[in-house]
């Protein structure tokens, strides 16, 4: 079993959905939450959490938090000596994600509500990951320049999972399958 798995073993995603859901939590597949976001398809999230190969001690930024389960399937990875940030653009869903994580009981992670016409949180990066569970119609140059070197960020653009990784000062890009996630929205300058 590896890391990921252990995660997913430790972080049931029941928790983490709507009470009339919660009987659909082993469906391999997107559930809605509310506000036109979905809890994304274990499989899917599973596949993103391996691309981003997060660390103990980490500093990970979760973009497009929902209901708080990628953030807390994101602090199991990083453990106590870590630090994660879920931001969510719906006020109600970041209100619900931060007492979902909270509920936990892992001081490491934390939901917020995203800052208007910010995209990610620039103001305490460089994050060493950035895992973004909202497609991209490019990639987002702000999200790019809030990766640490050495970094890792894993976002869906124009329906391919991307993986940038950032290493000793050169930035490679990479593609790994076509999936479906709902639309990201960017403040205006990233797009």
């Amino acid at each position: 079993m590896d890391a990921v798995d252990r995660a997913f073993e430790a972080v049931p995603r029941k928790g983490f959905l709507p009470r009339l859901a919660r009987s659909r939590a082993g469906h391999d597949g997107p559930i809605l939450i509310g506000h036109g976001q979905t809890n994304s398809q274990p499989r899917t999230v599973a596949d993103m959490l391996r691309l981003l190969d997060v660390q103990p001690g980490q500093r990970v930024l979760d973009v497009g938090s929902g209901s708080g389960w990628t953030t807390a399937l994101l602090a199991h990875l990083t453990g106590p000596e870590g630090t994660v940030l879920g931001v969510e653009l719906e006020a109600d869903l970041a209100r619900w994600g931060a007492q979902n994580v909270a509920a936990l009981g892992v001081p490491w992670a934390r939901v917020r509500e995203a800052l208007p016409g910010v995209l990610g949180d620039p103001y305490d990066a460089p994050w060493d990951r950035i895992l973004v569970s909202a497609e991209a119609d490019s990639l987002p140059p702000s999200l790019v320049d809030q990766l640490a070197d050495p970094g890792r960020l894993v976002i869906p653009v124009a329906g391919t999972m991307t993986l940038v990784v950032r290493a000793d000062g050169t930035t490679s890009t990479s593609h790994h399958g076509r999936y479906r996630f709902v639309p990201l929205r960017q403040p205006r300058a990233d797009r």
